[in-house]
C-alpha cells in the first residue's frame, strides 16, 4: 500500500464480517483464488520436518483448509478459527466427525490461543481484512520456538482494472488498500516473527461481463468495506460510466481483473529451524524478489 497511514483505505472490521457472514452460503462457487492460494501454502509443507501437537487454521472460511491439516496431521490438535459466525458454522459441517478438530469464533488480531501453543500457523487470505502489524504479533505470541507462520494475502497491484475504471468516474475509494510484499516482511520482522520470505505471483481472471466479475466477488466475500468508503448507493450514470472504463481493453469479448497473490512464511522464537527436504525451491530474501504472471484465462466456472 503506497501509504500505510492511509486510514481510510484500510478495511473497516464490521462490515469485513458481515461481507464474509454475507459470502458463506456461496462461498465454494467463487473461491478459486482462496483455494489457488491454500493449495499453495498447504505445499509448502512438503519442503518441511514438521510434527506439530497444536495448529490454527486462522480464516478457516468453510473448514476445506482445516480438514486438509487434520487429515495430514492425525496426531495434531486442529484449531479453525474465523471471525464469521456464518464462516465457523460452514466449517463445523465440513469438519463434522473431525475428531481432531475443533472449530473457534476469534479474531486475526486478537486469537483465542494461549501464548507459544501452537506449532503451526496458516493464513490464508486473511490480512488484506485485518491490520497486519497486528495479525503479524499474535501470530508471534501464539506459535512457539520453531513454530512455523504460512500466508497468503493480496499485494496492492490487486484488482487494479477495477480501481482504475473507477478513477475515470470519481476519486472515492472503490477498492480498498492492500499491503506491498516488502512492507509485509518490515511489519513480520517487527512483530517478532524471524526470517520472513516472501514471494509474489499474479494471476489473471477472465470475465466476459461485469456482471459475473461483481458476482463472483460478493460470492467470496470480496467486496469493498475500506473505512473511507462511500456509503450511499452508486448512481446508474456512475455505474454505466465504470462499466465502460472495465470493458473497454476486452479482447474476443473478454476482461482481465488482476490478483496479486503473495506467499509468505515466518518462524516464531529463536530456536534452530527443522530441517529441509532437499527440493527445487529457492527461498529468496524479500529484498530480492520477482514477479512472475500466471493466467487463469479461460479458466471454467466461476470464472466465466
Amino acid at each position: 500500500m503506497a501509504n500505510l497511514a492511509a486510514h481510510d483505505a484500510l478495511p473497516a472490521r464490521r462490515a469485513a464480517i458481515k461481507a464474509f457472514d454475507r459470502a458463506s452460503a456461496n462461498f465454494r462457487v467463487a473461491s478459486v483464488v482462496h483455494d489457488e492460494a491454500r493449495d499453495r501454502l498447504l505445499g509448502r509443507l512438503e519442503l518441511v520436518r514438521l510434527a506439530p501437537q497444536t495448529i490454527v487454521d486462522l480464516g478457516c472460511a468453510d473448514g476445506r483448509g482445516a480438514l486438509a491439516l487434520a487429515t495430514r496431521y492425525p496426531d495434531a490438535r486442529v484449531l479453525a478459527v474465523d471471525s464469521s459466525q456464518a464462516m465457523c458454522e460452514s466449517a463445523a459441517q465440513t469438519l463434522a466427525g473431525q475428531t481432531n478438530a475443533a472449530v473457534l469464533g476469534g479474531d486475526a488480531e486478537q486469537l483465542p490461543v494461549a501464548e507459544n501453543a501452537a506449532q503451526l500457523l496458516l493464513a490464508n487470505l486473511v490480512l488484506p481484512w485485518c491490520r497486519p502489524e497486528a495479525a503479524f504479533a499474535e501470530a508471534a505470541r501464539v506459535l512457539g520456538d520453531g513454530g512455523l507462520f504460512l500466508f497468503a494475502t493480496l499485494g496492492p497491484d490487486s484488482l487494479e482494472q477495477v480501481r482504475r475504471a473507477w478513477s475515470t468516474v470519481d476519486d472515492q475509494i472503490h477498492v480498498h488498500g492492500f499491503f506491498d510484499m516488502h512492507d509485509l516482511g518490515d511489519l513480520a520482522l517487527a512483530a517478532g516473527l524471524d526470517e520472513p520470505v516472501l514471494d509474489v505471483d499474479r494471476l489473471e481472471l477472465s470475465y466476459r461481463d461485469v456482471g459475473s466479475l461483481v458476482s463472483d466477488l460478493r460470492a467470496c466475500g470480496a467486496v469493498n468495506v475500506a473505512a473511507g468508503r462511500r456509503k450511499t448507493l452508486t448512481g446508474p450514470g456512475r455505474w454505466k460510466g465504470f462499466e465502460r472504463a472495465l470493458l473497454a481493453n476486452r479482447r474476443d469479448g473478454r476482461f482481465t481483473v488482476t490478483i496479486e497473490l503473495i506467499l509468505g512464511q515466518a518462524w516464531g522464537g529463536g530456536a534452530p529451524r527443522q530441517s529441509v527436504e532437499p527440493s527445487d525451491e529457492i527461498a529468496v530474501p524479500v529484498a530480492g524478489i520477482g514477479r512472475v504472471r500466471r493466467s487463469f484465462v479461460g479458466m471454467p466456472s466461476p470464472y466465466r
